[in-house]
């Protein structure tokens, strides 16, 4: 199975109005949690490969009955295993996994490496990312159950792709970053590449911001943000809506950035370029004070938490924390109503297997708190998506590698 670096490897070389209901679902799920004196975690799944799936690239999405929903990069019942999407669902004391689409490659994408998220209809939504082979520059999907008469553990869900990229001007291979939704129903994301080449200088182009719009029986794409003209490069992340309709999100190389909507366009503003030592893998996570919370790190240095303030037009950069070791977090850091924020490290913590931590504002401060040390072998490692919370506190997200069976886990910390 290969190691996240690979998959990075080979795509980089390969070549709100919605704001009220995102709050409310993320601060519904993350209530505050104090510090606890001792957290308990538990692997609640190990990925077997195969028809299971294998390498989870992205966390977790939870419904409203308590089933996690997600993607592995890697498995499946097809050619060399192009991933799946799974649901995990309580079975007794246990949980069991339900691979609820099969990629096949080709037509309808391969090795998705975002997760899925909900969509207003109830179905799940989502991206693969594409290998350049075969005329595959990723895809946008959509999955709904079954017919009632047919079992879901016979019957796959029913796969429809929205939009195929095609690797020119709008847009080549999503990355980790997921779908978001605004209220009209429109759907916006990232891709890594295509656009024009511009001031990065890549061929087939610097990446771009698209959004999907209904149409008829099918959906139009429309660039509305192609990095070739300023703002940064590759954007590997999704975009978060505030609660005017902008839109803010990360690139690579490396900086943050808010598209406003102007007339019948978008106008781009970068607000901060970051530590320009570490890659901007994840987006932005946004308070209820408009206060934007990222991190830096990735495969090329373990990088920090930094948080970016709004203050008379401008915007401040403050690092919470710089994390020591091999390779950071890569994926945006969750909130909670107390104003903490959490996450993973994928090469960081005491056994250099990636860690989950918090940090916790105090007195014009920042407390560093290490919550879990993955160590390899059966407890999982190298963790690359963010975490999510239940209505409890307890805490979930996924390895990409390790476990019992060696194909990733799906793990919890309950306070």
């Amino acid at each position: 199975m290969k190691r996240p670096e690979h998959t990075q490897k080979s795509i980089f070389t390969a070549s709100s109005h919605a704001a009220a209901a995102v709050l409310t679902f993320i601060f519904a799920l993350a209530i505050a949690m104090t510090p606890a004196q001792a957290q308990t975690f538990t692997v609640l799944y190990n990925f077997p490969g195969g028809a299971g799936g294998a390498d989870p690239a992205a966390g977790l999405t939870m419904n409203g009955t308590g089933n996690f929903y997600g993607t592995t990069e890697y498995g499946g019942i097809y050619g060399y295993g192009y991933g799946v999407v799974f649901r995990l669902s309580r079975a007794g004391s246990g949980w069991v996994e339900t691979p609820l689409y099969n990629f096949q490659g080709g037509s309808d994408g391969e090795y998705p490496l975002a997760g899925v998220v909900i969509g207003p209809d109830g179905a799940l939504y989502g991206t693969t990312s594409g290998y350049n082979v075969y005329g595959d520059y990723g895809t946008v999907y959509r999955l709904t159950p079954p017919p009632t008469a047919c079992a879901s553990v016979i019957c796959p869900w029913q796969e429809t792709v929205l939009y195929r990229f095609s690797g020119g001007l709008d847009g080549a291979n999503p990355g980790y970053g997921n779908l978001t939704f605004d209220q009209a129903g429109n759907i916006y994301g990232t891709t890594i590449y295509g656009g024009g080449a511009g001031s990065c200088g890549y061929d087939p182009g610097c990446g771009v911001v698209y959004k999907l719009t209904p149409s008829g029986s099918g959906w139009t794409e429309t660039v509305i943000w192609d990095f070739a003209s300023s703002g940064g490069s590759f954007p590997v992340s999704g975009v978060t809506f505030d609660s005017a309709g902008n839109l803010y999100g990360t690139t690579t190389y490396p900086t943050v950035y808010e598209l406003s909507p102007s007339g019948s366009g978008w106008t781009e503003t970068t607000l901060s370029e970051l530590d320009g030592a570490y890659p901007a893998y994840g987006g932005v996570a946004i308070d209820l004070h408009g206060n934007l919370f990222g991190t830096t790190g990735g495969f090329q240095g373990a990088g920090n938490v930094y948080e970016l303030s709004p203050s008379n037009g401008t915007w401040t950069l403050s690092a919470l924390y710089y994390f020591t070791g091999y390779e950071g977090p890569l994926d945006t850091p969750t909130l909670d109503a107390a104003g903490n924020v959490y996450g993973t490290s994928y090469l960081t913590g005491a056994h250099a297997a990636g860690q989950v931590f918090e940090l916790t504002p105090s007195n014009g401060e920042w407390i560093f708190a290490d919550l879990h040390d993955f160590s390899g072998g059966d407890g999982g490692y190298e963790p690359i998506g963010g975490v999510i919370f239940d209505a409890s506190g307890n805490m979930y997200g996924t390895t990409s590698e390790g476990g019992s069976a060696g194909g990733g886990t799906v793990w919890e910390i309950t306070p």
